[in-house]
């Protein structure tokens, strides 16, 4: 496959540096289930609902599908916009896609018609894959009114009932004989219908091709594309398995959307595919869906943000699951505050790995022999060697050891430059990355000496109130250890006198607290008057972004009223 134009690779001497130090192996992803099936072809691979695929059947269908995408038109270099749930088509559908060279671009299925037009859009992708009806929403009429505003996109293909479009199935058909292709295997070839000498080969992509397209996720804007290689996604996926201890035995349960990078590669659906474990869909991350399904599928190993953290701690307490299986359970996506973190262990019975990154690339891991203060109270170490990580303030300039700054970061699986070739996404790249090829990463953090990271919050979630800086998460973090505080999101709200005061939306556990009990309990803790919330608001829930961070604007703009004395 060509470069990509709107793709911004490594440097050469980066590129030759990481591939000497083994990050890079030059292994397209597509091999990642092929090597699978062939070390553990009976082993069961994938769980949905009552279906099950073993390792061998998985692989095949990844090659049937690939040669119903190649019998459509469907091309090397060409972009294809997947819109799925946590359903089996996604898989099998992404392998297809890295095999052929073709790239997905992952939705999540919280987005509606004016994302995935903008996403359409922005990737020039040519067919778009959704379910027919998911949580009560048809798809189908977003897709008509897609190929009205995006005449680029040809093909609708559906996962069941399809309409006037392609069902998926119809993709589902025997890969052409190796006497039809005419030619043996290459060794950069990918092989479709199995692995023995009636395969077919099929030119692949090139290692340092794009594989996926990711999604940004910060609260502002629409979401940007992130590129991935296969190289670099190879490495992510494969050492973040090696962090999280997954082996052959593992079952690791999807509650995230699983077109999440958290839930895709960190390790989660690929890495515990590249393991030889089982990977577990669940069609929703709610408690009682998930404590039933790892009982009955002993799951061992499973990832969720903060806030379904939360859900479960207090729906463990409440109704006592079966959870013995369980061994790991992963949070990321914002930062899980201590006193969550420190109910971990009691309450769900195994252990916690916090982990603190990014689709566009760096993560940190809190490792599974860390002490319990390392693995409640930082976010983790980098998890490559040649991460490199520097803080530094509003100026560029790097701040003294353990003082917050803004985090910066170039790597071996972080990108260079988001994807498109519009002047938009150019100008957005100049100011998003350092001349030096550093990603500026928005986010506040301090580095403790053994090299853990603690998130304070996001450069610009900082409330400037009258000239005093209040930095939110730290706050927060105060405010949770309060009891009757189930999670809290620090807002600042406009103020013709300050400039901005600072108002907490309250999740309560129990009897709501005032104001003046979480005035009182910050200076119990010693806290300075000028982080106390001017305003105190109880809600029920947050609002929140696809990729499920807290949107502060929203919530601030839910409620302009006065708040709670």
């Amino acid at each position: 496959m060509a470069v990509l134009d709107g793709f911004t690779g490594w440097p050469q001497e980066f590129a030759d540096r990481y591939r000497a130090r083994g990050y890079w192996r030059d292994r397209p992803l597509g091999t990642v289930l092929r090597d699978s099936a062939r070390t553990w072809p009976d082993r069961v691979a994938l769980v949905d609902g009552e279906r099950r695929w073993t390792y061998r059947e998985l692989d095949a269908w990844a090659d049937r599908v690939a040669a119903g995408l190649r019998g459509r038109g469907i091309a090397d270099g060409d972009r294809v916009l997947v819109h799925l749930p946590n359903v089996a088509e996604f898989v099998p559908l992404c392998f297809a896609l890295f095999r052929i060279g073709v790239v997905p671009v992952l939705a999540l299925p919280p987005h509606r018609d004016t994302e995935i037009t903008h996403l359409a859009r922005l990737a020039s992708a040519v067919a778009y894959v959704i379910p027919d009806v998911w949580a009560g929403f048809d798809h189908r009429p977003s897709a008509r009114a897609l190929r009205q505003r995006v005449p680029a996109v040809r093909h609708v293909i559906v996962v069941g009932d399809a309409a006037e479009f392609t069902a998926f199935g119809e993709l589902d058909r025997p890969a052409a004989t190796a006497g039809e292709a005419g030619s043996e295997p290459g060794p950069d070839d990918v092989v479709l219908s199995g692995s023995g000498p009636g395969d077919v080969a099929l030119s692949g992509p090139r290692p340092d091709d794009v594989a996926l397209l990711l999604l940004s996720g910060g609260t502002t804007g629409p979401p940007k594309l992130i590129p991935r290689t296969h190289n670099d996604y190879e490495y992510n996926l494969r050492a973040s398995a090696r962090v999280a201890g997954l082996g052959p035995d593992d079952r690791y349960l999807a509650a995230l959307p699983v077109a999440h990078n958290f839930a895709l590669a960190c390790p989660g659906v690929l890495g515990t595919l590249a393991t030889g474990g089982t990977v577990v869909l669940a069609p929703s991350g709610d408690p009682e869906t998930a404590f039933t399904l790892i009982e009955r599928e002993r799951v061992t190993v499973t990832a969720l943000v903060p806030p379904l953290a939360l859900m479960w701690l207090d729906a463990a307490e409440a109704l006592g699951p079966d959870l013995r299986g369980l061994r790991l359970l992963q949070v990321g996506g914002s930062r899980l505050k201590a006193a969550s973190a420190r109910r971990v262990r009691p309450v769900l019975g195994c252990a916690l790995q916090q982990v603190y990154g990014m689709a566009e690339g760096l993560l940190n891991f809190t490792r599974v022999d860390d002490p319990d203060d390392v693995v409640c109270e930082t976010q983790g170490r980098p998890l490559a060697a040649d991460d490199e990580v520097r803080i530094v303030d509003a100026a560029g300039r790097p701040v003294p050891p353990g003082e917050a700054g803004e985090l910066q970061v170039r790597g071996p699986y972080t990108l260079r430059g988001y994807f498109g070739a519009g002047e938009d996404v150019r100008a957005h790249n100049a100011t998003a990355f350092t001349p030096d090829g550093f990603y500026r990463t928005g986010d506040l953090v301090r580095r403790l000496p053994g090299g853990e990271l603690v998130v304070e919050g996001r450069v610009k979630d900082v409330i400037n109130r009258g000239g005093d800086k209040i930095p939110a998460e730290d706050v927060e973090g105060l405010l949770m250890t309060h009891p009757a505080v189930r999670d809290v999101a620090l807002v600042g709200i406009p103020d013709e006198v300050m400039g901005e005061r600072s108002c907490a939306y309250v999740i309560p556990r129990g009897e709501p607290p005032t104001r003046r009990d979480l005035v009182r309990h910050l200076t119990d803790l010693g806290v300075a008057a000028y982080k106390f919330p001017d305003r105190v608001r109880i809600v029920d829930d947050f609002p929140r972004t696809p990729l499920g961070k807290i949107d502060k604007r929203a919530l601030a703009q839910r409620d302009r009223s006065p708040g709670t004395a």
